[in-house]
């Protein structure tokens, strides 16, 4: 196949009506702005990233969604991405996630996590988030003793590596909005 204007997918999709995603939402990017677009205008990239986040939050992965989510939630607001935290939070919340570790993640203080498997698993996503370069063998190793599956670890660290480009592109385009706001 083709890839390129001759391939009728992309052109079809080219031609069908920009729709809000998960960041043009939160941002509420203003389809006449120059922000957005800016940021379509690679819109495959924009679908892709897309469909990253609908992948790695769908129910097709063996890593609870809870904990997905609570993940997704500590990384966010370990970085100070407030618009994510909200997004985060509300979902977490809604898939259930206990008060206990909300709590533990909205303070930083993953002591009150009483399941040793998730406190893992936070402390391996604190690592990578604030100092990628020590999610090392012995980070992972950390992981496997506390009784997470290799498969999980994947999922894991392409999850956090997901939202790590994902709150730098928020953040990059939160500063492009502030611009176009005074202009």
């Amino acid at each position: 196949m083709q890839i390129g204007a001759d391939n009728p997918a992309e052109h079809q999709a080219e031609n069908q009506t920009h729709q809000l995603d998960l960041i043009d939402t939160l941002l509420k990017l203003n389809p006449a702005g120059s922000t957005y677009r800016a940021r379509h205008f690679r819109d495959n990239i924009c679908h892709s990233t897309q469909a990253s986040y609908d992948a790695l939050f769908s129910n097709k992965l063996h890593l609870p969604l809870q904990t997905r989510w609570l993940v997704a939630l500590y990384a966010a607001q370990l970085t100070q991405s407030h618009e994510l935290t909200r997004h985060y939070l509300n979902e977490a919340e809604d898939a259930g996630v206990t008060e206990e570790a909300l709590q533990a993640v909205l303070q930083d203080d993953l002591d009150l996590i009483s399941e040793p498997t998730l406190r893992a698993i936070l402390h391996f996503t604190r690592t990578l988030t604030l100092k990628p370069i020590e999610g090392d063998q012995s980070a992972l190793l950390d992981l496997e003793s506390a009784g997470v599956a290799t498969a999980d670890c994947i999922a894991l660290a392409q999850l956090i590596a997901f939202l790590s480009y994902q709150i730098r592109l928020v953040t990059g385009l939160k500063a492009m909005q502030a611009l176009e706001d005074t202009q």
